[in-house]
């Protein structure tokens, strides 16, 4: 006979943890979780996709962490099959909350990413894409702070830590942004005059075919490292 190991359940689904969460507090039917969660406002931390909750919760069906109690029909639609969590679900959920909050992970967010080659933009440039970004963060910093205020008077601040933590996030980073605006467009940025430079050459090919001879000993003369042979 051959036996399959069962694959280990890995951590990585936010949308897996929300399931275990809200059957912990009570037995639920899919679309009873994914409606609580929306109606929380968790659907500002937790990507719900109601496409992706059924496989979610067949895989933690699956891995024992959750069981089938019951169904539950509403006049003529298809009966609803109810779930509940299992003590092995309980000690999951814990140990998951306990690594996730415990543990800071890597991340890599895009803006990061763009940051790293931001001098592949002209400095001019680059600051009118940063103050663009500028208002989009005070704009959104907006929206949350006035709706934060509309539920704060009537559900708990435990429930809304999550919203705080993004406004709070999204603070620093308009803050690093517009910090960094200003000193590129005071030329206060470290290597800004090799940016300008480099700058001045691209613009002398239009076309974006810098001679690799060019290209090369700019960089060396900026104290860059050319790309290795071979």
């Amino acid at each position: 006979m051959i036996v399959v190991a069962q694959r280990a359940f890995r951590r990585v689904n936010p949308l897996a943890l929300a399931v275990l969460v809200q059957l912990w507090e009570r037995p639920m039917h899919p679309y009873q979780i994914s409606q609580t969660l929306k109606q929380r406002g968790k659907d500002s931390s937790v990507r719900i996709n109601y496409g992706a909750l059924y496989p979610v919760v067949e895989s933690l069906q699956k891995h024992g962490f959750i069981e089938v109690v019951g169904a539950e029909q509403d006049g003529g639609r298809p009966a609803r099959t109810v779930y509940r969590i299992t003590d092995a679900g309980v000690a999951e959920m814990r140990e998951w909350l306990r690594a996730w909050i415990s543990e800071p992970e890597k991340e890599y967010p895009r803006f990061m990413a763009a940051l790293s080659f931001l001098p592949a933009l002209g400095p001019d440039e680059a600051v009118a894409v940063l103050r663009r970004r500028i208002a989009v963060l005070d704009k959104r910093i907006g929206e949350m702070r006035e709706a934060t205020e509309a539920v704060v008077s009537w559900l708990p601040e435990v429930l809304l830590i999550e919203g705080d933590y993004e406004m709070r996030m999204l603070g620093a980073d308009r803050d690093f942004t517009a910090e960094l605006a200003d000193r590129i467009e005071a030329g206060r940025l470290g290597g800004i005059e090799g940016w300008r430079a480099m700058t001045d050459l691209l613009a002398r090919y239009p076309d974006g075919a810098v001679p690799p001879a060019v290209g090369d000993g700019f960089l060396r003369e900026w104290g860059l490292p050319t790309p290795p042979e071979g």
